[in-house]
């Protein structure tokens, strides 16, 4: 009967883990710029570092919690940008859990003096695994009354359910003052991820992320003003992965020092047994405070559940923190740099 109820159980588990074994997600796609693209590397042409934070559908069980921690920095000198990134992701109910680290490598083309193109390959390597000390059996529960009665079952689980893989991404933005278009190409290998066993690889993710930024004044529109920027930014970004698509629509608000955002999740134009692919409606708020040469940007965001799944699970609460600053030899006249004008959040 153990073997009967433990054959079951890893079944359930080994759909779970399929279905769950995506990327991660963040609102504030662009507050993750290097898990967003590698070509974001040293996009701010100096040193930056940043933490990320995201808690999905919390008043339910089978909530994710996300972590992930960046830095990135500029060599003037050589064009490039190099990063590292640190991520981590746990699924409540199973412990399913996947952590990685990588690093990243971008360089800055000048095309012509008002389009420029930068292309980031990254390398990481990801490990996951599941607890199964979450889980709870029939044999710990009372048959009439259903309530909890043993704190530990009957079941022998084998303690190598984990798995290691090598993963490889590429990706690319082209940009002037005011626009810009991405392309981030993830997992091109398709590394092995079951932890059962299986042929189970992860889906290829492309990311196709964009959008352009209306100054309302003059003052916000010279590079040498140092008033505050007022703009008005619709932005964009399309994911594929496996059978899955999402599509992010919306418009950054800014009035420094107060930035504000709402966008649309779904795909619109896409039907699920029949009825339309709305996700979610997210709602950013955020301040950037910027000095002679750094910059603090802090924002929070909350995603409204508009799918079937409903606002009872709580929707998404998502942090975000980052800081720049420079590092160069303040000896050196600057170079005159043309900056990748998309959001920090």
């Amino acid at each position: 009967m153990h073997k009967i109820r433990l054959s079951a159980t890893l079944f359930i588990l080994f759909l779970s883990i399929k279905v769950t074994a995506q990327d991660i997600q963040f609102s504030q796609f662009y507050a993750a710029p290097l898990y967003l693209n590698p070509a974001f590397a040293g996009s701010t042409l100096q040193a930056r570092a940043g933490l990320n934070y995201r808690n999905q559908w919390p008043a339910i069980n089978a909530n994710f919690i996300t972590y992930s921690a960046f830095f990135d920095y500029h060599f003037e000198d050589y064009n490039s940008g190099i990063g590292l990134l640190l991520s981590q992701d746990s699924e409540g109910m199973a412990g399913l859990s996947s952590t990685s680290a990588s690093a990243i490598y971008s360089y800055l083309l000048y095309l012509t003096d008002k389009i420029a193109f930068k292309p980031g390959f990254q390398a990481g390597y990801t490990y996951r695994s599941i607890n199964f000390t979450r889980l709870t059996f029939g044999d710990q529960f009372d048959p009439v009354t259903g309530e909890l009665v043993s704190p530990s079952s009957g079941e022998q689980f084998n303690t190598g359910f984990s798995k290691g893989f090598l993963d490889l991404s590429t990706g690319g933005v082209l940009f002037t003052k005011t626009l810009w278009l991405g392309v981030g190409y993830h997992h091109l290998t398709k590394p092995q991820q079951s932890l059962l066993s299986e042929n189970d690889r992860l889906p290829r993710k492309l990311s196709i992320h964009g959008g352009i930024k209306f100054y309302l004044d003059d003052a916000s529109r010279s590079d040498y003003s140092t008033a505050p920027e007022r703009s008005l930014t619709p932005t964009f970004q399309f994911k594929h992965q496996g059978p899955f698509d999402q599509l992010d629509l919306g418009l950054y608000y800014t009035m420094e020092p107060i930035i504000f955002g709402v966008w649309y999740r779904g795909v619109p134009f896409k039907n699920i047994a029949g009825h339309i692919n709305n996700e979610s409606l997210v709602f950013l708020i955020g301040m950037t405070k910027k000095g002679a040469d750094d910059e603090l940007n802090i924002g929070y965001s909350y995603d409204f559940t508009i799918s079937g799944l409903g606002a009872s699970s709580g929707g998404a609460h998502e942090f975000s923190l980052s800081y720049s600053w420079p590092m160069r030899d303040p000896r050196k006249p600057p170079r005159d740099v043309m900056f990748i004008p998309c959001p920090r959040f």
